[in-house]
């Protein structure tokens, strides 16, 4: 599961909140750099694993306010990442991700 992913669908928003600042991401580097970004809230991940379903714990902000929580993901048979990122005493936001692709060509 390690690598950035690029959520594609989350289905507790309207279609546009998730990209609304930038692509919306989660990120598995396996370095202590694991990420996520959708709508106006970023978060720094702690306490993930190598494997093909991981839980975690999440601090950063929504909409400039800290925010932290829990999450969790898991590696799907047709390739794609299934999980949610839930806030501490509210939202739970559930998501679809897939392999970010990047360009060879990109400069």
């Amino acid at each position: 599961m390690k690598g950035k992913w690029r959520i594609v669908k989350m289905p507790d928003y309207t279609s546009d909140y998730p990209d609304m600042v930038e692509p919306a991401y989660i990120l598995f580097d396996g370095k202590g750099g694991d990420e996520f970004a959708f709508g106006c809230v970023t978060g720094a991940i702690h306490g993930t694993g190598d494997s093909d379903a991981v839980e975690f714990d999440w601090n950063g902000n929504y909409e400039l306010d800290d925010a932290s929580g829990d999450g969790s993901a898991e590696l799907q048979p047709d390739g794609s990442l299934k999980g949610q990122i839930c806030f501490h005493g509210h939202d739970e936001a559930d998501f679809t991700a897939r392999p970010w692709k990047t360009s060879s060509t990109a400069r």
